[in-house]
């Protein structure tokens, strides 16, 4: 078996899907979202804002579920629209078929 074969056996049996955590919307009160961003992220305030503020934006990248839900929980505790979307396996593409 070389080397190829063992990263894919490797990838396929212990590689659980990574997610990223989209901040779609901030809400109707936009501070108590950037505190959110703050608490998922650990950014100072100030960046937090800069992200919220480019709503919709990845927030996080490369989570494993469990933690991205949680991500998300927090966010949306914080009256934000916010979702978990599974990233790309390596060499997956993003566009869509015809």
């Amino acid at each position: 078996m070389d080397d190829e074969d063992v990263t894919k056996y490797f990838t396929l049996i212990c590689d659980d899907p990574f997610y990223g955590i989209v901040l779609l919307d901030c809400g109707p009160n936009e501070m108590n979202a950037v505190r959110a961003v703050r608490e998922v992220t650990g950014l100072s305030l100030w960046r937090s804002r800069v992200l919220a503020r480019r709503a919709p934006v990845a927030v996080l990248d490369g989570w494993p579920q469990d933690m991205a839900d949680e991500a998300v929980a927090v966010l949306r505790s914080a009256d934000a629209r916010a979702e978990a979307r599974q990233e790309p396996e390596p060499g997956e593409s993003l566009a869509l078929s015809p």
